[in-house]
């Protein structure tokens, strides 16, 4: 149910806004937090069937895929939770599970993002205008030109200029206007997609880490005394984390304006997970920061100085240092499964040429997955750059989900309702815990 909850929610208020059209705007607070327990599953959908965006035929299948999605989540948290107290972890069949089950409501949300985006831009077919073809043949000119041929005349020849009317201003001004909103840029978010992902209903998370393992066993003869390891242990705890923003919009551009209060609305999404995306890697872990990958104690320093890298008989540029720090995780038993660079970095690697200026990546017109040493490259502007961070992220780190991105609307905040405003809120209450920090190599890309 809480799959169908959240989204009932944040269907719910996309309805909401975009009925202001009609008239059903509510003149007192309205809370989606206080509402969601009287929330049905189903009502998100209704409002954007009051809005006119949906309908019955396209929502069919959609909440059906819904209900199966709900109940293997479910059942699979549970198993989660079951596992985690019988003995302190989580099964790699569990996590994978819960992943792809993860991913599939991305995917699930994703559909439904899209619904609601193709019933705003379609709008009202009642208010359609008249095809070109149309206001041709009901214009005067054209009756008149049927007239003369009919009366067997020649050489005749007419036009028209078809024309729109602008309802819309901007700046109080009567202009041309292009449908919907010219966006600025949206980052692919890709970090996050890489964790393992557990849902949770706890304030914080507590883990035990292991310190020093010092591995004693060795062959015994018959009588003699066994060897004895030792394993110490550190307790962590991390928080969790609320990331939220919001806006102030006037209740009339809520009501007049369908395709920009909906696009305010998906912004205040984007910059939500836009800041989530950027703590998994630079978040210093003060509260109420996520203790992100480079925050002291929760990587290893590659190590590597120009004068080190030389004495190892290897140059000092990027691929051999990259190579390095792949090879150093191998050695401590994990396989690397990530690069993350950042975007400029990553292209000056991908654009390097030898002496005859031949790309060392490939021809430019080759379909080639960005890959250095057959691991995977992600470049995202959440790592700085001049800094490179190389990771089995499957074994380093759980990405902990306590509360997805939620919306809430009031036209009480503040002196909002004297003066016709809407404050649009979002949130999201999340934590990374950094579980093998070994498994996570960091440092400067080109080391002095």
């Amino acid at each position: 149910m809480k799959i169908k909850t959240f989204i009932a929610v944040f269907l719910a208020f996309a309805g909401m806004v975009l009925a202001f059209n009609v008239g059903a705007v509510p003149h007192e607070v309205q809370s989606f937090a206080a509402l969601l327990p009287a929330i049905d599953p189903y009502s998100g959908f209704s409002g954007l069937a009051l809005a006119g965006i949906v309908g019955s035929e396209v929502l069919e299948p959609v909440m059906k895929a819904l209900d199966g999605l709900e109940t293997r989540m479910e059942a699979f948290s549970k198993k989660a939770e079951e596992e985690f107290k019988a003995a302190g972890s989580v099964s790699t069949e569990t996590k994978n599970a819960l992943d792809a089950l993860g991913i599939k409501q991305r995917e699930m949300a994703d559909e439904i993002l899209l619904i609601k985006q193709k019933g705003v831009a379609d709008g009202n077919s009642d208010n359609a205008l008249e095809t070109a073809g149309n206001l041709f043949t009901k214009s005067d000119e054209y009756k008149s030109v049927v007239g003369k041929i009919a009366a067997g005349s020649r050489g005749i020849s007419t036009g028209i200029e078809v024309k729109n009317t602008i309802t819309n201003t901007v700046g109080n001004t009567f202009s041309d206007r292009r449908p919907g909103v010219i966006g600025g840029a949206f980052r692919e978010f890709t970090l996050e997609m890489l964790l393992g992902s557990l849902p949770t209903s706890s304030s914080s998370i507590d883990f035990v880490v292991e310190n020093v393992f010092t591995n004693a066993a060795a062959e015994t003869a018959e009588g003699a005394a066994k060897p004895e390891s030792s394993i110490t242990f550190t307790p962590t705890n991390v928080p969790m984390s609320t990331i939220a923003h919001w806006v102030k919009i006037s209740k009339q551009l809520a009501a007049d304006n369908r395709a920009l209060a909906a696009y305010i609305d998906l912004r205040m999404i984007y910059g939500v997970n836009l800041k989530v995306e950027n703590q998994i890697i630079q978040g210093n872990g003060t509260a109420p920061n996520i203790a992100g990958f480079t925050k002291s104690g929760n990587f290893t320093a590659h190590g590597y100085s120009a004068a080190s890298l030389t004495a190892a008989g290897l140059l000092n540029n990027r691929f051999d240092l990259i190579g390095k720090m792949i090879g150093d995780l191998k050695v401590a038993e994990y396989g690397a499964d990530v690069i993350i660079l950042n975007p400029t970095d990553w292209w000056n690697i991908r654009l390097a040429k030898d002496s005859q200026n031949r790309y060392l990546l490939g021809d430019p017109g080759q379909v080639i997955a960005p890959a250095l040493f057959g691991v995977p490259v992600v470049s995202s502007n959440a790592i700085t750059a001049d800094n490179v961070l190389v990771a089995s992220l499957a074994q380093a780190a759980t990405f902990y989900d306590r509360e997805s991105v939620t919306i809430q609307m009031s036209d009480s905040d503040s002196d909002n309702f004297t003066k016709n405003l809407i404050t649009i809120l979002a949130e999201r209450r999340c934590a990374l815990a950094v579980e093998r920090p070994a498994a996570v190599r960091y440092g400067d890309l080109t080391p002095a």
